[in-house]
């Protein structure tokens, strides 16, 4: 199955910009059950989650990014979304769409995120 990220780009200091995962191939029934979220990787780091959604409606943010992201599923146009507002130097990384469902870990391609000061 194959996730398409979008949506990076260069912002300045308190911008925003919203990411995009479509599933486009992924069947409604299956995308509806799978967890999707985003991780992000800074050059030298590891990759870490930023915020996940899951399918009874829960929702986890990475306490860096709470109160400034908003994740959020569009299940009839199999597209998950991150708002990412207030954003701020140490938010530059690489941002990859993630889903999971019975043990099986979906990747998109990573899109760029640069935040300049």
């Amino acid at each position: 199955v194959q996730l398409q990220a979008s949506g990076g780009g260069l912002v300045q200091t308190g911008g925003s910009l919203r990411l995009s995962c479509k599933a486009p191939r992924m069947i409604t029934s299956t995308f509806w059950a799978t967890a999707f979220g985003w991780y992000r990787q800074a050059p030298g780091k590891q990759r870490d989650m930023v915020s996940e959604i899951r399918p009874d409606g829960s929702i986890y943010y990475a306490d860096s990014v709470k109160g400034r992201f908003i994740i959020s599923k569009d299940n009839a146009k199999k597209t998950v979304s991150l708002q990412m507002d207030s954003l701020k130097t140490e938010d530059t990384a690489i941002y990859y769409c993630h889903g999971r469902r019975g043990g099986i870990d979906y990747w998109g391609e990573g899109t760029q995120v640069t935040v300049s000061s």
